[in-house]
């Protein structure tokens, strides 16, 4: 079975969007990508009416499987970690609303898997979400590669065919190995 995974890379000004489709063999093709893009100039509600219904359109449109979306992580700015909260609970909401599972990945999380080390800068995602989706060009700006890179993070992360979500929807989908898996790991974060 082919995983169809959501990447989103949240943020208010851009949004990065991304769909991969993953086989059991790990071999990940591109679907689409994208950025959703708002004005500082514009309200906060209106800035996330269009992220909202950018994301509405796309789930309806490529009907993935799970969504994968980066992990607020704690910055200095503070009015930039808001805007990206406020834009994550707006994308997990549209999924919830569809039953669809929604799984969390970290920065660090997402450059180990794509590139083998956890600190490794933007321009080496790029590039290497460029080589294994076959791509001609890298995808631009860099918010569309992150979308790319978390979705194919959870394919790899998860298996194709399964999610990281341990309860709501598609949590049935995961085998009790692949379950116990996921409560290790979710056990392991609360306990840092």
């Amino acid at each position: 079975m082919t995983l169809r995974v959501l990447g989103i890379d949240p943020g208010l000004t851009r949004c990065g969007i991304g769909v991969v489709d993953v086989e059991k063999n790990r071999r990940a093709t591109m679907v689409a990508v994208g950025v959703v893009g708002t004005s500082p100039g514009e309200t906060l509600d209106q800035r996330l009416l269009v992220i909202a219904l950018a994301i509405d359109d796309w789930l309806d449109r490529y009907e993935p499987h799970v969504l994968a979306v980066e992990r607020v992580f704690s910055q200095l700015n503070v009015s930039t970690v808001m805007g990206v909260a406020q834009a994550s609970g707006v994308v997990i909401a549209a999924a919830a609303r569809r039953g669809i599972p929604v799984a969390l990945h970290t920065p660090s999380e997402v450059k180990a898997a794509v590139t083998g080390s956890g600190s490794s800068n933007k321009e080496a995602v790029t590039k290497l979400v460029t080589k294994i989706l076959r791509l001609d060009a890298p995808p631009r700006p860099a918010d569309a590669a992150d979308a790319l890179a978390l979705a194919i993070t959870h394919a790899w992360r998860a298996g194709s065919g399964a999610s990281v979500a341990t309860t709501g929807p598609g949590s049935q989908s995961l085998t009790p190995a692949q379950r116990a898996w996921a409560e290790a790991e979710a056990k392991a974060r609360r306990a840092r």
